[in-house]
């Protein structure tokens, strides 16, 4: 079984096409996808977490 797929911060901007600033501001309203902080400070999103998101705000839409 695989391990869950984390992404890095950078890719999930990419993925979302946001800024990092703007990913901040959405992040400290509590609107951003769930994020997951490493021993070494980087932060992480899951695949699963990111695609929930996304279909939730598809629904909001």
């Amino acid at each position: 079984m695989a391990r869950p797929q984390k992404l890095k911060l950078r890719e999930v901007l990419e993925e979302i096409d946001m800024s990092r600033a703007a990913f901040y501001r959405m992040r400290a309203r509590g609107q951003a996808p769930r994020m997951h902080k490493l021993p070494n400070g980087q932060l992480r999103v899951s695949r699963a977490d990111l695609d929930a998101w996304w279909a939730k705000h598809e629904i909001a839409a």
